[in-house]
């Protein structure tokens, strides 16, 4: 899938850097949203402790664009290996189920 836009090619670029890429308000260490705290803590809990983030408050575009990107509404946005895995709410189901460790590929606790 190639995008022309400027603002799509960077989420991809961004989305392909890491294995494990979570577009959040904030910053993992300081996260400027209930949502985007507990999808840190959740990748926490999958033995995920530096995942790599993408602070969308800090860039307008990518705000806008990761939403039109994922055809998914809502921030936090998580990535794994290149592919969109979901949100805050199913990050959490995901990990109850033992299903978000098999995607990260580490073992359930």
């Amino acid at each position: 899938m190639s995008h022309t836009d400027p603002t799509q090619q960077r989420i991809e670029e961004i989305v392909k850097s890491s294995d494990v890429v979570l577009f959040m308000k904030g910053t993992a260490q300081f996260p400027m949203c209930g949502f985007s705290g507990k999808a840190i803590q959740v990748l926490k809990a999958c033995g995920v402790s530096q995942p790599a983030t993408f602070n969308v408050l800090e860039d307008e575009n990518i705000r806008n664009g990761i939403k039109e990107y994922s055809n998914w509404p809502t921030i936090p946005q998580l990535y794994v290996k290149g592919e969109f895995v979901g949100g805050s709410d199913i990050m959490m189901e995901m990990y109850e189920s033992g299903e978000l460790q098999q995607v990260l590929g580490t073992p359930a606790v």
